[in-house]
């Protein structure tokens, strides 16, 4: 395995696994998360891939198969009136492949995307996950996340 910058080539296994996590979300949030629809557009990924701000990671076999996704993307708030400008790089998806789960591949992911943000000397690396995805905030938390705020709602 190797993990590695998300190329267009990629495109095809990271919309298989985007698909996976809607379907998770949607499972879990019928409500609010619409089924068997695409995220983006293959243009629209194809801009994210090329965006160095907003870096994807791949996990691909030898055959170049994707095996699980990190989609990343840096923050900052210079000058803001209350927050310090510290940088930050959000996890903004994490997913593995259905198949391909158990087989560490997770953990791998997350530990490169931390040496990334290390090496691009960020101060902390942050994501948000669904209450309804009990599995992916066990993960979380066994790769040694602490919550950091938590989001409440009131359905009316």
């Amino acid at each position: 395995m190797n993990i590695k910058r998300a190329q267009n080539i990629h495109m095809d296994g990271i919309n298989k696994l985007l698909h996976q996590v809607l379907m998770v979300h949607h499972n879990g949030r019928p409500d609010l998360f619409k089924a068997n629809v695409k995220k983006y557009t293959d243009p629209e990924l194809a801009a994210i891939i090329a965006d160095d701000s907003k870096p994807i990671f791949v996990a691909v076999d030898d055959k170049e198969e994707v095996l699980g996704y990190a989609f990343c993307v840096f923050q900052q708030y210079i000058d803001n009136n209350i927050l310090t400008d510290i940088k930050t790089l959000y996890i903004d998806d994490l997913c593995v492949d259905e198949c391909k789960r158990g087989m560490h591949i997770g953990k791998q992911l997350y530990e490169y995307v931390l040496s990334y943000a290390k090496a691009e000397g960020c101060y902390n690396v942050t994501l948000n996950v669904w209450s309804c995805n009990t599995s992916a905030m066990k993960f979380y938390e066994s790769c040694g996340l602490v919550p950091q705020k938590v989001g409440m709602e009131k359905i009316l």
